[in-house]
């Protein structure tokens, strides 16, 4: 495909106007402001459009989607013992296909072309991530509460297959990650084991952090410890990880991130929703440790489109900490595209440059929003509605345009997601 006339905005997220961008075989091959010679196939009209990269979502449990509106108004422990856990009792490969499915679809029409999630029933969820072509780094949660060894848990079977059967499918769009839900979810002994495991397979891994204050402190009087040292010490981090949360870090916490260059996962609005806290971002930021976007489940956001974590987490730690100049739109951006695709080891993803993996987004600008355009980082960041997206493309492929999904049956998706939550919510 080649965008003709189109914005877009480049390495630096800077503006730059009437650009062609070629794509071909899954990548940019092309960015110039004269039309290239080489003839790249469809050519796509710019006028009113931005072109920019696609985003990461680097926490999410997809299948939560069948929990929108369903667990509300309660604080974690209450909300997951209460509502969350029950739930989940009665779902099946097939439901959490369909909920996949419509997370999918929801990610796509909001400019999402990879994420990082975290959750049970592989068969369903793989199949959902194969059909629609998005990129995903896929963990099995992992939650122990006896004194089982790792190779006793379910999870560890769904392990060796997704590492065995999975990993690397559609090209590499499909990548496996291993998981420890989190310290109070676990116990050391399964802890030490799959990050041995991870450790030996050479695999990335996924888990919470420090997001309430109660987990904080109730790790702390378990093991005399916080969670980011205990996860230190039973060499969860000697492999990448992505860290969620990170709201309730302190001290020695932020430095040992750093050095293991650990990326945190920010989900400002689940963290707000669910009355958890404020990450310490800023401090982040200024130490370099790697911070990037999520937007948790569907049940405790309530919706998966980034372009709303993006607003929050460009201005909520602004108010927080009485600082305006906290976290420019550049930061933001980069946050929400190339820091994600480099905690998916991703490294030719995330930046529209010539080389990198075509994974794009356009938005609209023909709307009141976006004019005038002063700053089209700040429209982007500031003013951008996921709505405002008219396509989505990965890996050189369309996936959603103007309301169309190529590879999604949004309708049955749409029916099929009801109707199985309808049914859980009638045997509860």
């Amino acid at each position: 495909m080649l965008f003709r006339n189109i914005d877009l905005l480049d390495e630096n997220f800077e503006l730059q106007r009437g650009q062609y961008v070629g794509v071909k075989d899954g990548v940019i091959g092309y960015i110039g402001a004269v039309a290239p010679a080489e003839d790249y196939g469809e050519v796509y009209d710019g006028r009113h459009r931005l072109l920019l990269p696609g985003f990461y979502n680097v926490h999410s449990h997809a299948p939560m989607t069948l929990l929108r509106g369903y667990a509300e108004n309660l604080p974690l422990q209450r909300w997951l013992n209460e509502k969350v856990f029950p739930f989940e009792d009665k779902l099946s490969d097939e439901a959490a296909y369909y909920g996949t499915q419509l997370a999918i679809a929801e990610m796509l029409a909001s400019g999402t072309v990879s994420f990082t999630d975290m959750y049970f029933f592989l068969d369903g969820m793989t199949k959902a991530i194969l059909e629609s072509g998005i990129k995903c780094n896929l963990s099995r949660g992992l939650t122990v509460f006896d004194d089982s060894g790792y190779e006793q848990t379910a999870a560890y079977q769904d392990n060796l297959r997704l590492l065995d059967e999975w990993n690397g499918m559609n090209g590499g769009r499909l990548l496996a990650d291993l998981c420890i839900h989190g310290e109070y979810t676990s116990t050391p002994k399964v802890v030490e084991a799959v990050a041995a495991q991870a450790k030996a397979r050479g695999a990335r891994m996924h888990i919470h952090l420090s997001e309430t204050q109660a987990e904080h402190e109730e790790c702390k009087q378990r093991h005399g410890m916080t969670p980011a040292a205990y996860m230190q010490a039973r060499g969860v981090f000697d492999v990448p990880t992505t860290a969620a949360h990170c709201v309730w870090l302190e001290g020695e916490d932020f430095d040992i991130l750093k050095d293991h260059g650990v990326t945190v996962a920010c989900c400002p609005a689940s963290n707000l929703k669910l009355a958890s806290g404020y990450a310490d971002v800023p401090r982040m930021l200024e130490m370099g440790i790697n911070v990037a976007l999520g937007t948790d489940g569907a049940a405790s956001n309530n919706n998966l489109n980034i372009l709303q974590d993006l607003y929050l987490f460009a201005v909520a730690y602004k108010g927080y900490y009485h600082d305006s100049t906290l976290i420019t739109p550049a930061q933001a951006l980069y946050a929400a595209t190339r820091v994600g695709a480099l905690s998916q080891g991703r490294g030719d993803c995330g930046r529209l440059a010539v080389g990198c993996r075509a994974d794009l987004c356009v938005i609209n600008t023909d709307t009141p929003q976006f004019i005038p355009m002063t700053d089209a980082t700040c429209n982007v960041v500031y003013a951008a509605q996921g709505a405002d997206v008219c396509l989505t493309m990965v890996d050189g492929e369309v996936l959603y345009r103007d309301g169309t999904y190529t590879t999604i049956d949004i309708e049955k998706v749409k029916a099929e997601a009801q109707r199985h939550t309808d049914a859980i919510l009638r045997s509860l």
